[in-house]
Protein backbone atom coordinates (compact mmCIF):
# COMPACT_ATOMS: atom_id res chain seq x y z
CA UNK A 1 0.00 0.00 0.00
CA UNK A 2 1.33 3.31 -0.94
CA UNK A 3 2.30 5.85 1.39
CA UNK A 4 2.62 8.56 -0.61
CA UNK A 5 0.03 11.44 -1.18
CA UNK A 6 -0.79 11.90 -4.69
CA UNK A 7 -1.23 14.96 -5.50
CA UNK A 8 -5.26 15.27 -7.06
CA UNK A 9 -5.07 18.95 -8.25
CA UNK A 10 -3.74 20.36 -11.16
CA UNK A 11 -2.00 23.61 -11.18
CA UNK A 12 -1.74 26.09 -13.33
CA UNK A 13 -0.11 29.64 -12.41
CA UNK A 14 -1.20 31.28 -9.69
CA UNK A 15 -4.79 33.50 -10.08
CA UNK A 16 -4.75 35.05 -7.20
CA UNK A 17 -2.26 36.54 -4.08
CA UNK A 18 -3.79 34.54 -0.95
CA UNK A 19 -2.17 31.56 -0.08
CA UNK A 20 -3.60 28.60 -1.41
CA UNK A 21 -4.67 25.01 0.38
CA UNK A 22 -6.96 23.17 -2.00
CA UNK A 23 -8.72 21.15 0.81
CA UNK A 24 -10.34 24.53 2.49
CA UNK A 25 -9.23 27.93 1.03
CA UNK A 26 -11.98 29.31 -0.32
CA UNK A 27 -10.96 33.10 0.10
CA UNK A 28 -8.21 32.02 -2.70
CA UNK A 29 -11.24 30.03 -4.72
CA UNK A 30 -13.38 32.94 -4.97
CA UNK A 31 -10.51 35.53 -6.48
CA UNK A 32 -9.78 32.87 -8.97
CA UNK A 33 -13.25 32.23 -9.98
CA UNK A 34 -14.86 35.63 -9.03
CA UNK A 35 -11.87 37.89 -9.31
CA UNK A 36 -10.90 40.03 -6.82
CA UNK A 37 -13.40 43.08 -6.72
CA UNK A 38 -16.61 40.47 -7.55
CA UNK A 39 -15.42 37.63 -4.34
CA UNK A 40 -15.88 41.19 -2.23
CA UNK A 41 -19.31 41.40 -3.15
CA UNK A 42 -20.29 38.01 -2.75
CA UNK A 43 -18.72 37.98 0.99
CA UNK A 44 -21.78 40.67 1.21
CA UNK A 45 -24.32 39.00 0.03
CA UNK A 46 -26.93 35.91 1.97
CA UNK A 47 -26.80 32.68 0.85
CA UNK A 48 -29.75 33.11 -1.19
CA UNK A 49 -28.36 35.79 -2.89
CA UNK A 50 -25.29 34.11 -3.44
CA UNK A 51 -27.18 31.35 -4.71
CA UNK A 52 -28.68 33.06 -7.16
CA UNK A 53 -25.45 34.88 -8.64
CA UNK A 54 -23.36 31.82 -9.06
CA UNK A 55 -26.48 30.63 -11.13
CA UNK A 56 -26.22 33.55 -13.51
CA UNK A 57 -22.52 32.92 -13.73
CA UNK A 58 -22.87 29.48 -14.22
CA UNK A 59 -24.74 30.04 -17.35
CA UNK A 60 -22.33 32.22 -18.50
CA UNK A 61 -19.43 29.81 -18.14
CA UNK A 62 -21.32 27.52 -19.80
CA UNK A 63 -20.78 28.73 -23.70
CA UNK A 64 -21.95 26.00 -25.65
CA UNK A 65 -25.35 25.82 -23.33
CA UNK A 66 -25.57 22.33 -22.97
CA UNK A 67 -26.38 22.48 -18.99
CA UNK A 68 -22.89 21.49 -17.95
CA UNK A 69 -19.58 23.22 -17.36
CA UNK A 70 -16.38 21.54 -18.90
CA UNK A 71 -13.13 22.04 -17.71
CA UNK A 72 -12.18 24.21 -20.79
CA UNK A 73 -14.90 26.54 -20.28
CA UNK A 74 -14.06 26.96 -16.35
CA UNK A 75 -10.61 27.45 -17.23
CA UNK A 76 -11.78 29.87 -19.97
CA UNK A 77 -14.24 31.81 -17.31
CA UNK A 78 -11.41 32.19 -14.83
CA UNK A 79 -8.75 33.91 -17.55
CA UNK A 80 -11.76 36.07 -18.31
CA UNK A 81 -12.16 37.32 -14.59
CA UNK A 82 -8.80 37.54 -14.04
CA UNK A 83 -7.87 39.87 -17.33
CA UNK A 84 -11.11 41.93 -15.88
CA UNK A 85 -9.44 42.52 -13.31
CA UNK A 86 -5.95 42.84 -14.56
CA UNK A 87 -6.95 45.43 -16.78
CA UNK A 88 -9.41 47.71 -14.23
CA UNK A 89 -6.37 47.97 -12.08
CA UNK A 90 -4.11 49.34 -15.29
CA UNK A 91 -6.58 51.78 -15.64
CA UNK A 92 -6.63 52.69 -11.90
CA UNK A 93 -2.92 52.54 -11.72
CA UNK A 94 -2.83 55.01 -14.71
CA UNK A 95 -5.43 57.36 -12.91
CA UNK A 96 -2.77 57.91 -10.03
CA UNK A 97 0.57 57.99 -12.10
CA UNK A 98 -1.00 60.27 -14.89
CA UNK A 99 -0.96 63.24 -12.76
CA UNK A 100 -1.32 65.97 -15.33
CA UNK A 101 -4.14 63.73 -16.99
CA UNK A 102 -2.48 64.00 -20.47
CA UNK A 103 -3.26 60.25 -21.30
CA UNK A 104 1.02 60.21 -21.21
CA UNK A 105 3.14 59.14 -18.33
CA UNK A 106 6.37 60.92 -17.99
CA UNK A 107 9.15 60.34 -15.73
CA UNK A 108 8.60 62.69 -13.84
CA UNK A 109 4.92 61.74 -13.22
CA UNK A 110 6.25 57.63 -12.87
CA UNK A 111 8.76 59.36 -9.94
CA UNK A 112 6.60 61.69 -8.45
CA UNK A 113 3.46 59.11 -7.86
CA UNK A 114 5.58 55.62 -6.98
CA UNK A 115 8.63 57.09 -4.90
CA UNK A 116 7.46 60.83 -3.93
CA UNK A 117 6.28 59.76 -0.36
CA UNK A 118 10.14 59.24 -0.14
CA UNK A 119 12.17 61.77 -2.19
Amino acid sequence: KPTEKKDRVHHDPQLSDKVHDDAQNFDYDHDAFLGADEAKTFDQLTPEESKERLGKIVSKIDEDKDGFVTVEELKDWIKFAQKRWIYEDVERQWKGHDLNEDGLISWEEYKNATYGYIL
